[in-house]
């Protein structure tokens, strides 16, 4: 069994009708467990009465071991709302409790232990968490960096850095035009940028999710591309992370990139079509999705 740990937020996205758990790397290890990995999640809540309503939905899917609490910042909320196309917006609040994760030796060697590292960007908005990751990073056998800029929570001469220290980077098509404006690579061509990134980074493994577009695949010196699946979106909260879940759970078990990545945009797309980043999605749903034809 792969064993993956996931850094960062834990926190409620709440909607205009109701709220569900969410957080990218929370997401990511929920849909990794759901797939037969073993998963930690290492965050922080607050004692309040939110956390107490989180930890017992972490504890279920995860475990909460290396779950933190803090007695003073509160539990992290995030209030989202979704355009005529579904897609999600976000307002973060700040303090949240995962703003202050704390490292020690016993979440170092779970680190050094794990097969996947697995942090996104967000949780770098305040020092005490980035102090932390950057701790974390260097004990990693194979770090996986989701990308994700929600403004004004980055800095994006501290994301270059990130990537630079990671084994893969997934981001969106969004995220990827923000870089290359930035750092003003001379194309505007999606390959071409992941190239340029490539070059300057020197990472070697990269994905580029387009929302309803599919995904593009860059490892080994050659890019892979899948158009992506035609559904009935609900929201588009928490797809990309199940999408990184899947990708890397083939990955894992050697299957080809061109398969990989028709596995990773199903679930992606699957999710879509549900509340929230963590509903059930079935093999059997996933293999008549991917029987469709966009």
């Amino acid at each position: 069994m792969k064993k993956a740990v996931c850094f960062g937020e834990v926190l409620w996205d709440v909607f205009p009708e109701y709220k569900v758990a969410g957080g990218a790397p929370m997401n990511v290890a929920f849909r990794l467990k759901s797939m037969g990995w073993e998963a930690e999640m290492i965050s922080k809540i607050g004692e309040d009465d939110l956390g107490k309503e989180l930890l017992p939905i972490i504890e279920k899917n995860i475990g909460t071991k290396f779950i933190q609490i803090d007695k003073k910042i509160p539990t992290g909320i995030v209030a989202v709302t979704l355009d005529e196309q579904k897609n999600a917006s976000y307002k973060i609040v700040f303090p949240s409790a995962w703003d202050f994760i704390e490292v020690n030796d016993e979440v170092m060697n779970l680190v050094e232990d794990a097969d996947v590292f697995i942090f996104g960007s967000l949780v770098c908005r305040n020092d005490f968490s980035k102090n932390s990751l950057l701790k974390l990073i260097e004990k990693s056998k194979f770090s996986v960096f989701d990308v994700n800029l929600r403004a004004p929570h980055y800095d994006l001469d501290f994301i270059l850095d990130l990537i630079k220290k990671s084994s893969l980077v997934k981001m969106n098509d969004d995220e990827l035009v923000v870089l290359a404006h930035h750092f003003q690579f001379p194309e505007t061509d999606l390959q071409k940028n992941v190239l340029e990134l490539a070059k300057i980074t020197g990472v070697k493994t990269f994905c580029i999710t387009r929302g309803k577009d599919g995904a593009v695949f860059y490892t080994n010196e050659k890019f892979y591309e899948h158009l992506g699946f035609e559904v009935k979106v609900q929201d588009t909260v928490g797809s990309g992370d199940s999408f990184l879940a899947a990708l890397l759970s083939k990955i894992s078990e050697k299957e080809t990139p061109e398969k990989s990545l028709e596995f990773a945009c199903a679930v992606g797309a699957m999710v879509a079509t549900k509340k929230g980043a963590n509903e059930t999605v079935t093999p059997k749903e996933i293999e008549n999705l991917k029987k469709t034809k966009k």
